[in-house]
């Protein structure tokens, strides 16, 4: 562009110099047409840009990780002129790292048509990928004069975490929800309410669960196997203050581990038929939230309700307050995952949370600093989960 300039202004230099020293009408001609061309440029540029119009869009408001995802963006010129040239300068970063990537596109547009320009992008980590065109520059026919359009034009796309497998136990306790009519499809239980099985006696069963009227139709003791209820009160509580004092260095991979550690706990308890529900901080919302997870369809719409909650300044009110505004809890297990391991928290949780399994998952950067993960609470059990490596970490797990 500046070189189209340069030769302009030489040009009508050399223009004006030829009309002074020959005084014939061809060399009047030459120079107003000289001086004419980047003043219809000009006009010419200034009314496509009143009639340019540009978007931005995503097929899907949810990726993978490490699968690319397709951007579109679209320039409709409205206008009689052509476009000799359009650069549109895109910026995208993932909300948990301050690391903004930036690239160029550039493409021609004819006039009256419509210029479709796809894109792939990619991300290692799940979180809120947030998607700008700062500004698109279009240019003339013959690229002396850049017009500015279509600024802060956005997309976002929610990248979903995975989920890995890890060991542990889930144990059938005496806690139950009395409202609750969800039974196990493959395990027998207590509950009198509802009969899982009709089998032959064993020695040891209890005479109060013999079938009596069945019994002597088969002329054999015939036994009641009770269900067992699944919707006891479970609850896993993912703490999503992932930074200290606006060091984001490693907030994106801790978050990353804190979202896929809920998943995978998640599914390992769905995978025993013990439903419970998840608690997170909704930034959007300004409070906790509470979902029920009864199935995997529920899982994948709070985990991305969690992901889309969280602002670009990462606020999370402290844990304590959803205890205090849930004093009254009483459960059969409760599941904390954390990445700031604060004494004061896990002090309160082991003190104050009415549950007959307490768990602490400590999301820590290396096997030096899970060393340093304290075990000494008389009811809590903490795992410290390393970066990146959480089934080696939760491997023997109660819940």
């Amino acid at each position: 562009m500046f070189l189209m300039k340069l030769f302009f202004a030489v040009l009508i230099v050399i223009c004006a110099v030829f009309y002074v020293m020959y005084l014939w009408d061809f060399a009047l001609v030459l120079l107003i047409v000289v001086c004419a061309i980047p003043v219809l440029m000009f006009i010419t540029g200034f009314i496509t840009k009143l009639l340019v119009k540009a978007e931005m869009s995503v097929k899907d408001s949810t990726a993978s990780k490490r699968e690319d995802f397709p951007v579109f963006l679209r320039i409709n010129n409205r206008s009689i002129f052509p476009i000799g040239k359009a650069i549109a300068h895109i910026e995208y970063y993932n909300v948990f790292n301050n690391e903004i990537n930036m690239f160029e596109l550039h493409m021609p547009v004819q006039p009256l048509n419509e210029q479709s320009v796809t894109f792939q992008l990619s991300s290692r980590f799940c979180g809120i990928i947030n998607i700008k065109c700062a500004f698109i520059y279009i240019y003339d026919p013959l690229r002396i004069f850049r017009f500015k359009i279509a600024r802060s034009l956005t997309a976002e796309v929610a990248v979903m975490p995975e989920g890995h497998e890890i060991g542990g136990e889930v144990s059938y306790l005496d806690r139950i929800n009395e409202e609750s009519n969800v039974f196990s499809e493959f395990k027998p239980g207590d509950d009198p309410s509802e009969v899982f099985d009709l089998r032959g006696y064993h020695p040891g069963d209890k005479l109060n669960r013999i079938h009596w009227k069945l019994s002597s139709k088969k002329d054999e003791f015939i036994v009641k196997d009770y269900s067992l209820p699944v919707d006891i009160p479970c609850t896993l509580f993912v703490n999503l203050k992932c930074y200290e004092k606006n060091d984001r260095r490693f907030t994106l991979p801790v978050f990353d581990t804190l979202v896929e550690t809920l998943v995978s706990v998640s599914q390992f308890m769905l995978e025993n038929e013990r439903l419970h529900s998840i608690v997170f901080y909704n930034g959007k919302a300004g409070g906790f939230v509470e979902r029920n997870i009864t199935d995997s369809d529920d899982l994948a719409s709070a985990v991305q309700e969690l992901i889309l909650s969280v602002t670009d300044n990462l606020f999370c009110e402290p844990p304590e307050l959803y205890f205090t505004e849930h004093s009254g809890l009483s459960l059969s297990s409760f599941t904390f995952i954390t990445s700031v391991p604060e004494t004061n928290i896990l002090e309160y949780i082991d003190d104050n949370v009415d549950a007959d399994i307490l768990n602490a998952l400590v999301v820590v950067a290396s096997p030096e600093e899970a060393a340093k993960v304290s075990a000494g609470y008389p009811n809590l059990t903490t795992i410290p989960v390393i970066i990146g490596r959480i089934s080696s970490s939760v491997k023997d797990i109660e819940l």
